[in-house]
């Protein structure tokens, strides 16, 4: 009998991929804005891949780990790096920066391979991640990206926005425990608040909104809501992780 749960499970994981590649897509046409609709709506469905295996009756296997981790690289590794390393608007503030940036990106993709290799082979056993998951890590670079490139919030700023992502790539590899937003977790509403500011700055920025408008008010809020939560994530995730007690 076919088990149905697995079934959605690799949906969810097809879904996930088909949606990183349609943000490299929108990110090589000039549109960074519905790449990055995609990289986070691609988050939801990598969420729904874990909760579906969850309930699967049947184990995981090495293929659905394999696959989850190819559709992760593409989503949250590639899509990523392109983002930091295509620059078709502002062309004249990031030339100056085109080599850095594709050093960067490159590092960065190599970065999330890396740790979806490991996470691939051994850490999936963990019951927290071992340095910033990939799903948080594409999160970071576009709140980066919506502070500091496009729409730039806070004007376009190449060198503070690649030395971010020198960050967020190094805190990727580094052995620092991050929690599996799960049932119970003191993160998982926070983070539950951060999706949807996401879902919804980056669904009203789609509408080329007017400076000063209502509508870009509500879109900036929610940025900086999304930036509070993604910040949280990173400075607050490590101490909610429980530690095994002495002489367990």
């Amino acid at each position: 009998m076919t088990d149905r749960w697995r079934v959605s499970a690799n949906l969810a994981t097809l879904a996930n991929a088909l949606l990183g590649v349609g943000a490299i897509l929108y990110i090589l046409a000039g549109n960074k804005l519905w790449a990055m609709l995609l990289i986070a709506s691609a988050i939801g469905f990598d969420g729904l891949d874990g909760i579906f295996s969850r309930r699967s009756a049947s184990p995981g296997t090495a293929f659905g780990r394999i696959a989850d981790s190819v559709a992760d690289a593409i989503t949250f590794g590639a899509a990523p790096a392109f983002l930091i390393a295509v620059h078709t608007s502002d062309s004249s503030a990031w030339e100056p920066y085109a080599t850095l940036a594709l050093i960067l990106a490159a590092a960065y993709l190599a970065a999330a391979v890396g740790r979806l290799v490991y996470f691939t082979a051994r850490a999936y056993q963990r019951t927290d991640f071992l340095g910033v998951p990939t799903p948080q890590s594409a999160l970071a670079v576009i709140v980066a990206v919506l502070f500091h490139d496009t729409p730039a919030f806070q004007t376009v700023q190449p060198v503070g926005l690649l030395i971010g992502v020198a960050a967020l790539a190094l805190l990727m590899v580094l052995p620092i425990p991050y929690p599996k937003i799960k049932r119970g977790s003191p993160l998982r509403w926070p983070m539950a608040v951060t999706a949807v500011a996401a879902g919804v700055s980056l669904l009203l920025l789609q509408f080329q909104l007017a400076e000063g408008s209502g509508a870009y008010g509500v879109a900036l809020a929610a940025s900086y809501v999304l930036l509070i939560g993604v910040a949280s994530y990173y400075v607050l995730g490590p101490f909610t992780v429980k530690r095994p007690a002495v002489g367990s």
